[in-house]
């Protein structure tokens, strides 16, 4: 059975607008106003089964939060749900911001 696997900040910044990365922020609407990493599309994990159905399963999807909690979730979710290449980012948006990396402000 496949599993879903992480990623770092360092990493991630690396591969920033890849066309063909997708990079899915799980947090809630109070939480990504205080700003999104870039490139990222917001989609509560809560509304996360509707919006799956909807993208390509083979293309490397990035999950974030706060932390990585929530996003670890996300991550196994999708790779339940054929994702062939679903990643949780290590540490969330809290590590992001700490390595000195830009957040947007939609």
């Amino acid at each position: 059975m496949s599993t879903f696997k992480n990623i770092n900040v360092v990493e991630l910044k690396a591969r920033l607008g890849e066309k063909n990365l997708h990079l899915i922020d799980v947090r809630t609407d109070a939480e990504t106003a205080h700003g999104i990493i870039p490139y990222a599309i917001k989609v509560p994990l809560h509304l996360l089964p509707t919006h799956l159905a909807q993208m390509d399963s083979n293309t490397p999807t990035v999950f974030y939060c706060q932390m990585g909690g929530r996003s670890a979730q996300a991550a196994a979710f999708a790779t339940a749900q054929g994702f062939v290449n679903a990643y949780n980012l290590q540490g969330g948006i809290s590590d992001w911001v700490q390595s000195g990396y830009a957040v947007s402000n939609e």
